[in-house]
């Protein structure tokens, strides 16, 4: 409760306002300025008769999420997540098809496996699985993406400190041991900790995908999956397949981020250009994803064999004994099985997620543009 002074005594208020819209009254701790002649007499006044009357202004929650969202790392996780959102929409029914074929379940070609879906299961059966792909991708591309950014600038800047003051430097008795980090690449460090963080943060979810894709019947839907999935292996069948999963995303990771930067930065210097109209990220991004699928695709086809071993009755022990299995069943040529499917897949999935996601970022940080 604000009581009133007593008009005998002559104290002056001053009234202001909190960071939850209440007003505060502070005595005559406090000495103002007054601009003008009424401004005293106002003050005066309200001094002698008191506060007449307690005013509430609601704090503007829309102008704080608008600043939220428009910090850098929060915008880039967002642009991340619309990015994945919006590019796996497009492209689920190319998703079907690969998994169908590097799994080996029906047919060996894609004209062939796109046939025996539509038979099956008619226009639904290309995007099953979707709506698991969905819930998967956009935390999987929000923290892949926001990682790769804050871990790239943070051994950048780590690296021109190093420059500036020396390179770390350990002294075990007698010896003193330099270590030079001139050699190593921000874009490589943050491809690879993207890749790491974001699968042990959504490998679950990509367990569950594959099931869903390759076996609807057995899985008919997400919640009964995941019952299904964890009633057989408990916590450990949610991760199955996690190692080989690690070992074959490092090399893909590492090289798709290098790739991308590597070729955009040389394309900009030629072209003398400070950035990348959006078909040119298209082209970009889509040759980076081409390079990096290739380069990993054999540990791509073992990773897969392990996950969905079970299904077929048979499961390898590990990765080598899968990629041995491959060989000794179909030759050399099986560690690119399905690879025509997953450049069709990985290209233009890549080009238009660095589209979308470079596009995203321009909305939702156009205040705050920063250089890399």
């Amino acid at each position: 409760m604000i009581q009133k002074t007593p008009p005998t005594q002559n104290k002056n208020f001053c009234v202001m306002e909190d960071v939850y819209g209440q007003m505060v009254v502070v005595s005559n701790g406090i000495d103002l300025e007054k601009e003008t002649t009424s401004t005293t007499s106002t003050s005066s006044s309200s001094s002698n008769n008191g506060i007449g009357q307690l005013q509430f202004q609601f704090p503007d929650v829309g102008l704080a999420m608008t600043g939220f969202v428009r910090t850098r790392e929060v915008g880039e996780f967002l642009s991340g997540a619309l990015a994945g959102a919006m590019t796996k929409a497009v492209l689920a029914p190319l998703e079907t098809i690969r998994t169908r074929m590097v799994v080996g379940v029906g047919s060996k070609h894609i004209a062939g496996s796109f046939i025996e879906v539509m038979e099956q299961r008619g226009w639904q059966g290309l995007w099953a699985g979707n709506t698991v792909n969905m819930l998967r991708i956009v935390p999987t591309q929000a923290i892949e993406l926001g990682t790769f950014e804050c871990v790239k600038r943070a051994v950048t800047s780590a690296k021109e400190d190093w420059e500036k003051n020396g390179c770390p430097k350990v002294q075990i008795g007698r010896v003193r041991l330099t270590f030079s980090f001139s050699w190593l690449s921000p874009t490589a460090v943050g491809g690879a900790a993207a890749g790491i963080i974001s699968t042990l943060a959504c490998h679950p979810l990509e367990v569950l995908k594959d099931r869903l894709t390759v076996n609807r019947e057995a899985y008919p839907s997400i919640i009964l999956g995941l019952t299904k999935i964890y009633k057989e292996g408990g916590i450990g069948a949610l991760y199955s397949g996690l190692s080989p999963t690690l070992i074959g995303m490092l090399p893909y990771s590492t090289c798709y981020y290098f790739m991308y930067e590597k070729l955009k930065n040389n394309y900009c210097e030629k072209q003398k250009k400070k950035s990348l109209s959006r078909p040119e990220m298209l082209l970009i991004g889509a040759m980076s994803g081409f390079t990096a699928s290739t380069i990993s695709f054999p540990l791509e086809v073992a990773r897969k064999r392990l996950m969905v071993g079970a299904l077929q009755g048979k499961c390898p022990p590990n990765m080598a004994a899968a990629i041995a299995e491959v060989i000794q069943e179909q030759g050399f040529k099986g560690l690119y099985r399905g690879w025509g499917a997953s450049c069709l897949k990985v290209m233009p999935s890549s080009g238009i997620t660095w589209m979308f996601y470079e596009a995203w970022k321009d909305i939702l940080l156009m205040d705050r543009r920063m250089p890399l």
